[in-house]
């Protein structure tokens, strides 16, 4: 699978149109654009997410948890994940650390460089059986078990 975005490249800077507009930080908190090809075969749907691994927390920080996207879905708009563009139907936004479903942009605490990592997982079922509470690590978990393959781009902030 190959996972690329129009907001920025692979090991960019990311823009401040993903930084979160809250603590401290006056970003856009738009979800980024957002598109995959070189599917596996067998694919029933996708989930996509962005985890930042530097987090100061000791199990990192899940900003963002799409679940259950249709297997013919390939691309994602810049907002998607934030009310600004439509997520496409049967898709949903699950519980980030940030507290509630929905897209939470980079917010690192001063002085430190974290990386957001935006991964695609491609999986064999059409759905996943978890809703709008479920955290990123209980999607994780049930995307380990259904994994065809995945694809991820990462970014900077600091």
């Amino acid at each position: 699978m190959k996972l690329v975005s129009d907001n920025f490249n692979n090991g960019d800077k990311l823009p401040e149109r993903q930084v979160l507009n809250a603590m401290g930080y006056h970003g856009d908190n738009l979800s980024p654009h957002l598109a995959w090809d070189d599917v596996p075969a067998g694919t029933k749907s996708f989930v996509v997410t962005c985890y930042d691994p530097d987090a100061p927390t000791g199990s990192g920080w899940w900003h963002w948890v799409v679940a259950n996207l249709p297997a013919d879905t390939r691309e994602l708009a810049e907002g998607a994940g934030s009310g600004k563009a439509d997520l496409p139907a049967g898709s949903l936004q699950t519980r980030t650390d940030f507290g509630s479903a929905g897209y939470g942009g980079a917010a690192p605490p001063e002085g430190e460089s974290h990386r957001y990592i935006f991964t695609v997982h491609a999986l064999d079922v059409e759905t996943l059986d978890v809703d709008e509470n479920a955290s990123g690590a209980l999607v994780g978990f049930n995307v380990h078990f259904h994994s065809l393959g995945n694809a991820s781009i990462t970014a900077m902030y600091s």
